[in-house]
């Protein structure tokens, strides 16, 4: 896995419904065809959702974004000439990431330029990762206009820290399942090296999303960036307690690798080290021995200077259990025991509590959403993706599918306008699909 790059399949578009229509809008547009189509999906991998872009590579050094939602306007600039507006986060900036990602990978200047034509089927601002799909499928694009190779792992880690220059100090759990998904399994990602294990899902069972319809653009807030910050203020109080080198430390996910201990320990370290009532600025300068300056600027991020407080203890709690939560998890799964989706619905509860309370990245319809997931035959139900809006996801036995599709969409749409909202784009079933791909007309 670490070395192999992603698929390329041939395939005949006048068997595939969405790609023809593609190639139509795209020869309507540019008044030529694709030469090829890239694939990309959404979060979580358990989400067939995801991006599509039709390409062509043209002579000059113009690049054409177009997109099929007539809400996303058509955008041109020269590819030599790459700048991405961090304050408006508009929807070419997350293409523009994936292509300055691969752009500055090799070092390369005058770059030939291209024509392309999104479509997606992610909700946009869903949590369901539109933004990393469109990134993610953006440096596919231009590793292929370029005729490089790289592994999917290295195109993983490109998009992740590519996606960083719209401002959003995210991880690379997106990055990473657009690439390395496969059909039909689930799959448990770890960082430091990047890998991924496959978990098999319970076969009575189905995961099935619902958008709250409430959209949260993660760049366009500081909620997200906030968080990463109270993380990685966490680590280096954490690992200052522990005498170790805090000043390298980024994540908390360190602290836990250079102790060698195990989450549940590194809950027992946080009780000791880190007090529950949050924490002023002043007093983590306090802590580590550093001017309010050093702060600002050298561990802060620019959108996070004038925080006046900061949570460290709830957000250190937070990610320690909830990573303990996803071994447990692949351990049920593994185990498989007759009581399999209470277990593993008994989790996605612990964890919704947590994201709401220790992290508090919930709102006040996720919240409702997820009660009434529960309360029509979910055992389990949860957040998903970065919160604040976005959608839940809620395991449920199969056999009680259909009456809890029928009264999730009464209980939440129907009684209100969020009805309005495309049903296909509202409520789902969904199941484990592929990485990104090229497809390649046969």
């Amino acid at each position: 896995m670490a070395t192999e790059g992603p698929a390329r399949r041939r395939i005949q578009v006048a068997e595939h419904p969405r790609l023809l229509k593609l190639k139509e809008i795209f020869n309507s547009k540019f008044g030529s065809i694709p030469k090829f189509y890239v694939r990309a999906p959404g979060r979580v991998n358990i989400i067939e959702q995801d991006m599509l872009i039709a390409v062509e590579p043209v002579k000059t050094h113009t690049l054409q974004l177009a997109n099929t939602n007539p809400l996303y306007p058509d955008f041109s600039t020269s590819a030599n000439n790459i700048q991405i507006d961090r304050t408006n986060p508009l929807w070419h900036n997350y293409f523009l990431c994936g292509f300055k990602g691969i752009q500055e990978h090799f070092g390369l200047s005058n770059l030939t330029g291209m024509n392309c034509l999104v479509d997606g089927n992610i909700p946009p601002s869903s949590g369901l990762s539109s933004s990393s799909a469109l990134v993610c499928c953006a440096g596919l694009v231009t590793l292929t206009v370029l005729g490089m190779n790289l592994s999917k792992v290295e195109l993983a880690e490109i998009c992740a820290k590519s996606e960083r220059y719209i401002g959003t100090e995210g991880g690379g759990m997106d990055q990473s399942i657009s690439f390395l998904a496969e059909e039909g399994t689930a799959k448990l990602i770890e960082f430091s090296p990047l890998r991924a294990t496959d978990v098999k899902l319970p076969s009575g069972a189905v995961f099935v999303i619902a958008n709250s319809c409430v959209e949260m653009n993660k760049a366009a807030t500081s909620h997200f960036n906030v968080r990463v910050m109270e993380c990685r203020l966490a680590a280096k109080l954490l690992a200052k307690y522990k005498s170790l080198q805090w000043d390298k430390v980024l994540r908390l996910e360190e602290v836990q690798t250079e102790l060698g201990i195990s989450l549940e320990e590194m809950l027992l370290v946080t009780e000791d080290a880190l007090h529950s009532e949050p924490y002023s600025p002043e007093e983590i300068c306090k802590c580590l021995g550093i001017s309010l300056e050093e702060l600002r600027t050298q561990i802060l991020s620019p959108n996070t200077q004038d925080v006046l407080i900061f949570k460290l203890y709830q957000r250190a709690k937070h990610v320690y259990s909830e990573a303990a939560r996803v071994l447990q998890f692949k351990k049920i799964c593994e185990e498989a025991p007759d009581n399999i989706v209470q277990l593993l619905g008994e989790l996605m509860n612990q964890s919704h509590k947590s994201c709401r309370d220790m992290y508090e990245c919930s709102c006040p319809e996720l919240d409702q959403l997820v009660d009434i997931c529960r309360k029509f035959g979910a055992p389990g139900s949860r957040l998903t993706g970065a919160g604040w809006g976005g959608c839940t996801v809620s395991i449920v036995p199969a056999d009680k599918l259909p009456s809890f599709l029928a009264n999730v969409q009464e209980a939440y749409y129907q009684r209100s306008n969020r009805s309005l909202v495309p049903e296909k784009q509202s409520l789902f079933v969904t199941k484990p699909g592929g990485g990104a791909l090229v497809f390649l007309e046969a």
